[in-house]
């Protein structure tokens, strides 16, 4: 599992957010989402961010090459 599947499932949990939630808020499918998360499809530089917006967060952060 990548770092951006990894932060994007906990990001997620801890807004209490469901995957399918998280796809209306975003306008992302939930089925992207699910993958994302299991690490079965790469995000494009769009959607990247569109979560880094949504979760207020840098893509460095998002990608795992800042803590």
């Amino acid at each position: 599992m990548s770092k951006f599947s990894q932060r994007l499932k906990e990001m997620r949990v801890e807004k209490g957010l469901t995957q399918m939630q998280l796809a209306q808020a975003t306008h992302v499918s939930q089925t992207a989402i699910s993958g994302y998360e299991i690490g079965r499809n790469r995000p494009t530089d769009e959607i990247i961010i569109v979560f880094c917006q949504y979760f207020h967060v840098s893509a460095d952060y998002l990608l795992g090459l800042v803590d």
